[in-house]
């Protein structure tokens, strides 16, 4: 057992960056930092200005539980049950991919055309992460979130009530893409970050991905670009006039989207890169 002596906050936090470091986790110190902190109900200025501070038994074993799980490679935020997004904090576990900053840029680029009272549909919500955070930055708007995984829609729902003002504006429903919406039903906006990396390049991830993430919400198929063809080919019939399709993608597959988008009648197709300078968004606008 790590608890046989006195320790103060910052021995144990050494402790558990140098058993991180072992495991070979990325971004050690930093995710012996976060993990403390989450233990201990403390913020990032408790090492500097009280590290002398000694560390209780349950404390000193709730953390050493915690690095034992970073250390097998857990994502940090399935141990700690949060991850921060779009200055919001949403509720994660295994069954929903971890929300990302990339992710970001399609929530902001779809902000941009998002005006009151408009209708959204989020495709592959997962935590619902994208169309929430339209939802509480919005006047009016509602929004239909859709997946095939029960158990993530599950996630989704708790975010729901979590994030405040929208749980009234929001409904969840259970199916693959648009097989669970009504065949009348118009939306202003999709929106949708679908699985898109291929088949064969999924054994190469880092393991956080690869092995604790949900393979459903990974796999885009052979080339990656399978349900990206289904979105574009479909979403159509769900827009009103004028209506903008927006979809995360991977850095390499700005031009294939782009073209699968304007060959099913898009507009105005633009490719958006992220901070990195890597493509990451396709939107454009269907014309009737």
């Amino acid at each position: 057992m790590l608890y046989n002596k006195e320790m103060t906050y910052r021995e144990i936090y050494w402790w558990g960056q140098e058993m991180l470091e072992k495991a070979e986790v990325e971004e050690a110190a930093e995710n012996a930092r976060l993990l403390l902190e989450f233990c201990c109900g403390t913020d990032r200025n408790t090492l500097l200005a009280h590290g002398n501070r000694e560390i209780s038994p349950a404390e000193a074993g709730h953390y050493e539980e915690c690095i034992i799980r970073r250390g097998e490679h857990i994502p940090l935020q399935y141990i700690t049950g949060v991850q921060d997004f779009m200055g919001l904090t949403f509720y994660v576990d295994r069954n929903v991919l971890i929300p990302r900053q990339d992710t970001e840029i399609l929530v902001e680029e779809a902000m941009r055309h998002l005006h009151d009272s408009m209708r959204i549909l989020d495709l592959c919500t997962g935590s619902g992460c994208i169309l929430l955070s339209l939802l509480h930055y919005s006047n009016d708007c509602t929004g239909t979130g859709a997946d095939l995984s029960k158990e993530a829609l599950g996630v989704a729902e708790q975010n729901a009530e979590r994030i405040q003002g929208v749980k009234d504006r929001v409904t969840f429903v259970q199916g693959n893409l648009f097989e669970c919406i009504d065949a009348g039903e118009r939306f202003d906006l999709i929106v949708s970050n679908p699985p898109y990396i291929k088949t064969d390049v999924i054994e190469s991830l880092m393991p956080e991905v690869r092995d604790h993430e949900p393979r459903l919400a990974l796999d885009g198929k052979k080339d990656g670009l399978f349900f990206y063809r289904e979105i574009t080919s479909q979403a159509g019939r769900y827009l009103t006039g004028g209506g903008m399709l927006f979809l995360e993608i991977g850095y390499d597959q700005g031009e294939d989207v782009r073209r699968l988008m304007e060959e099913a009648g898009y507009v105005d197709v633009r490719v958006v890169q992220d901070y990195a300078g890597l493509d990451r968004v396709v939107y454009g606008e269907y014309r009737l």
